[in-house]
């Protein structure tokens, strides 16, 4: 989808000072000259921040500011794998992958979720062997001014990276950003134990360390279960649906939408399908000119590529409307969430067909079984010369699976 150019922040600036065509971040190249000037900055600050804890942690004696010093390193480690993972991932569709790289982002979010897991790991264990076998802190003035030096520079890589990852939908960019927030929580756990221990006299490193290792190591669970989520296959946002299903809409000649399915091959790589509904008695090569426009807009506005199926309904007949609205009833009666579509009505000797598709979310709690049983037989109450053929299917999408236009 299309997003407006960064905010004139720092971030924005290096990215109109770097990036060519910043604006466009449908293009896979844009997206990759993000992603490099986000793993640039991320490995460069990282890295200075590694060596300075290293030796300020080894002079004073402190495993929780060496133990810090090695989540930035990781960090650091993380951003090599971003950089890796961007020029990847925009590689262009090829024949044994003809959507695309985009979802290696996600696999690269997960290398990186169970780097930190590795690293907080190692600094428990490093941390309890501290609290069984304390030792003297050093305090100074310059151990407490590279610590807050270090709480002001993963906050400003938090929002960097946030900023980012929001402008161009990058999970990995996320994921960086979250475990930049939980460095800035980490860190101010370090410089907390180091200021307690030099007035009071407790010794609170080892304490601390383990504190610290709980915060990696949650920051790496929560990457790792977003990383997993999209590569299972998680539904499209309320807001992409309503994009999609408003921007369909606001073409004249357009009734009603329904069998929404989006399948999300990696970021800028959005592919959907709908059924769209038509006048019947449209002229047909008119209503698939206006399907062909609406694929070819949608794609070139918001960059996804949209297929869709035409649904001709008959819309100047009283009779099958008035079921139609009927059916309607019965349906949201026995629960709200579904809806119908595809309705139409075949006419026999001896009794008429009443066909459609029932849209049934999967938070539903009712049974296919019982919504069967109910429609058919609330409206064999209303005509019993009615032959109830109904199919029930899921929606793709978390929200009602049909919208009528007005």
């Amino acid at each position: 989808m299309r997003n407006k150019g960064p905010k004139k922040n720092v971030g924005g600036v290096l990215a109109r000072l770097f990036i060519k065509n910043h604006d466009k971040v449908n293009d896979q190249k844009v997206r990759k000259q993000y992603g490099n000037l986000s793993s640039i900055v991320g490995i460069t600050v990282n890295f200075l921040l590694f060596i300075t804890k290293f030796i300020v942690g080894t002079l004073s004696g402190s495993i929780a500011i060496v133990g810090d010093g090695f989540n930035n390193l990781s960090d650091a480690g993380s951003s090599v794998i971003s950089f890796i993972s961007f020029k990847m991932s925009s590689k262009p569709a090829d024949k044994e992958h003809p959507f695309g790289h985009a979802r290696i982002e996600y696999i690269s979010s997960s290398v990186v979720a169970v780097v930190i897991l590795f690293i907080g790991f190692e600094l428990l264990k490093t941390s309890i062997s501290k609290i069984i076998n304390p030792i003297n802190v050093a305090f100074s003035i310059q151990i407490v001014s590279v610590l807050v030096f270090s709480i002001i520079s993963k906050l400003w890589l938090y929002f960097f990276n946030k900023r980012i990852g929001a402008h161009i939908n990058s999970t990995l960019m996320k994921a960086t950003a979250a475990d930049s927030l939980s460095d800035v929580l980490a860190t101010s756990v370090v410089l907390l134990s180091i200021i307690v221990g030099h007035f009071t006299n407790f010794k609170l490193d080892g304490y601390m360390g383990v504190i610290v290792s709980v915060f990696i190591m949650v920051s790496g669970i929560n990457i790792l279960r977003e990383t997993v989520n999209s590569i299972i296959g998680r539904g499209p946002s309320k807001e992409l649906i309503n994009l999609i299903k408003n921007f369909i809409g606001k073409y004249d000649g357009i009734i009603g939408i329904h069998d929404l399915v989006v399948h999300d091959y990696g970021p800028g790589h959005c592919f959907a399908s709908a059924h769209v509904e038509v006048d019947a008695n449209e002229d047909l090569l008119k209503s698939h000119d206006l399907i062909d426009n609406i694929e070819r807009d949608i794609s070139i506005d918001h960059g996804i590529n949209l297929v869709i199926h035409l649904d001709p309904i008959v819309t100047d007949d009283p009779y099958v409307q008035e079921l139609k609205q009927l059916t309607e009833k019965i349906v949201t009666d026995i629960d709200n969430s579904l809806s119908i579509h595809d309705f139409r009505i075949v006419k026999g000797s001896t009794h008429k067909n009443l066909i459609f598709d029932v849209s049934m979310p999967y938070q539903c709690s009712l049974s296919e079984e019982s919504i069967q049983e109910q429609i058919i037989e609330k409206i064999s109450e209303v005509d019993k010369d009615l032959h109830v053929v109904l199919t029930i299917d899921h929606s793709f999408v978390s929200s009602p699976n049909r919208k009528t236009m007005k």
